[in-house]
């Protein structure tokens, strides 16, 4: 009966009022600015926020999160229930069935084939698919006929809501991705910028790190929607052109990822054009320590890998001594205000699954200076601390944005003020969050000692964002670069609690299991060192009507019902 209401409660019966609109297209253009630029519309093959925004304008899941973080069907009849059938007594396996009648973009139709397909394009080991975790458990997919889709998962699974929920593991389709599993999903170029979705956008050009141009998909299945004829996405520039566009100048009606201080985003919002919102989810800006050598003395091919564990990072009290001379408090206060918290955590939400993890909270540049001290690590005369002839020397790379240069300053002062000598390196954001697997500048190459950045999970359900950190998901040239291991964190212990955490059925259990999950990737290994629980934040025009921002999937999930407002 428990997980029964647990699996129940996740399930919201819940309908968007339709907005006030003529018909579709009736209300021209729409104009989106993301400053950092969109490098691909296949989500499969990027971790990136910025993708899978873009990408949710055309391509869709099963079923998406709402803004409260809970399930609602997009491509299906109803979310599947163990009192509805959909989800089998023994909990190994879920069945999805679609709506009669969807049809991709070109007009043919969706059938249970295309959500096989894509499992299959996913799971491929030799694609290195960037939503593996999303599978996490997944035996096998049927179709069990043209509308019917059933999946089986090795073991029972208590929370079946994972592959195919959300933007990151939408539909695609077979037809025009079957010649791209594998090696070759990288390669199918038209494919990955022009994917044929059943969304209300359809692509009509893309220009990588530049420009996306969309039109109303004419076969989208409701005919009322999009109100909007086109849409355009625009990349480049940095954050405070992209909210001064919106906010003062007027000239775009949405901008993506605001992050700037209180105080500008107060000032611009003076003008009385717009306003910024914000929506707390799951995203934390945290720090990723690479266990790895990035030397570039090693061969191409061998640096950030496995085969060669980091020279001085490969030492836990080093790890321990870089988050211990953090102030996270002052970090939060400058760069995000009321928009973001101070947090040890890598899951701070739900609450259930957010550990009572606050020693970080506290700044302790002479607790940091002793633990290196007592672990060897002492100052060579140059003010920088050795041990064996090897250096606490580091380059801490990130992408380019006004909070995170300002985050870099601070926290290469107080590394610096415990003996660590910090090279800061910037790097544009359409390249750092980008797919290229011949660019040495990816977060997923992580050719540097430390990288900051921020990504989230959709929904109620950690596990498959936890999933990402077990040993055989690293990021290397086997997978071209885009395993979700970042830091290339391996502990065996740690993957056999992951492999539980799957077949544990009451919600409380599952809880306490993710939250050592949590403290071992953080204050335990400190693999990951979490610095702010941020929110979602983005700004768009008073005339751009049905905004709901939604930081449990892409935050622009209700785009069909967006529409434009009388000044």
């Amino acid at each position: 009966m428990k997980l029964t209401t647990l699996l129940m409660g996740a399930v919201a019966s819940l309908a968007i009022a339709p907005a006030a609109m003529a018909e579709r297209g009736a209300d021209g253009a729409l104009n989106i600015i993301m400053w950092q630029a969109p490098s691909t519309m296949n989500p499969y093959l990027s971790g990136g926020t910025k993708e899978l925004v873009a990408s949710s304008m055309t391509l869709e899941p099963l079923a998406v999160m709402t803004p409260q973080g809970e399930l609602m069907p997009r491509l299906v009849v109803e979310i599947p229930t163990l009192d509805n059938g959909g989800i089998a007594e023994d909990l190994k396996s879920v069945t999805w069935k679609l709506q009669e009648g969807l049809k991709w973009s070109d007009g043919s139709p969706v059938t249970s084939a295309d959500v096989v397909f894509t499992g299959e394009y996913c799971m491929d080991p030799a694609g290195g698919c960037s939503q593996l975790a999303k599978f996490e458990g997944v035996e096998s997919i049927e179709a069990v006929d043209d509308l019917t889709i059933k999946v089986n998962f090795v073991t029972a699974m208590p929370d079946p809501y994972s592959a195919f929920v959300g933007a990151n593991t939408p539909i695609i389709q077979k037809a025009q991705f079957e010649n791209c599993k594998g090696a070759n999903a990288p390669t199918c170029t038209d494919q990955n910028f022009n994917p044929i979705g059943t969304g209300p956008f359809k692509v009509t050009r893309f220009l990588t790190n530049d420009v996306i141009t969309f039109e109303a998909n004419p076969e989208f299945r409701d005919a009322s929607k999009p109100a909007f004829a086109t849409a355009t996405i625009k990349g480049g520039g940095d954050a405070v052109a992209a909210a001064r566009s919106v906010l003062e100048t007027g000239e775009y009606d949405y901008a993506w990822n605001t992050q700037l201080a209180p105080d500008v985003i107060a000032g611009m919002e003076a003008m009385g054009k717009g306003k910024v919102s914000a929506a707390f989810g799951s995203l934390v800006e945290r720090i990723h320590v690479n266990l790895t050598d990035p030397s570039s003395s090693l061969p191409e091919g061998e640096r950030s890998t496995t085969a060669h564990p980091h020279p001085f990072l490969s030492d836990p009290a080093v790890r321990q001594a870089l988050s211990m001379a953090i102030d996270r408090t002052l970090l939060t206060e400058i760069g995000y205000g009321t928009s973001g918290q101070p947090t040890c955590n890598y899951v701070p939400a739900p609450e259930a699954w957010a550990s009572d993890n606050t020693e970080c909270l506290t700044q302790d540049i002479e607790g940091a200076k002793a633990l290196l001290e007592q672990a060897g690590w002492v100052d060579d005369g140059s003010g920088v601390r050795a041990k064996d002839g090897v250096q606490l020397k580091m380059v801490f790379q990130t992408s380019v944005n006004a909070v995170r240069q300002d985050f870099q300053a601070l926290i290469k002062q107080w590394w610096s003020e415990i003996g660590i000598e910090t090279e800061l390196k910037t790097v544009d954001a359409s390249v750092f969050f980008g797919t290229d697997a011949g660019s040495p500048d990816t977060l997923q190459k992580f050719y540097a000692d430390v990288e900051m950045y921020a990504d989230n999970f959709e929904g109620g359900n950690p596990a498959p964002y936890l999933a990402k950190w077990t040993c055989d998901k690293a990021p290397g040239p086997n997978n071209q670069w885009q395993g979700e291991n970042i830091s290339r964190y391996c502990d065996e212990a740690y993957d056999k609690l992951m492999g539980e955490l799957g077949a544990i059925g009451d919600p409380t259990e599952r809880a306490q299991a993710g939250r050592k999950l949590n403290e071992m990737l953080t204050k335990e290994s400190n693999a990951i060192i979490p610095l702010v629980y941020r929110g979602t934040a983005a700004a768009h025009s008073n005339t751009l009507g049905g905004v709901e921002l939604n930081a449990w999937d892409s935050e622009i999930w209700n785009v069909a019902d967006w529409h434009r407002l009388s000044e």
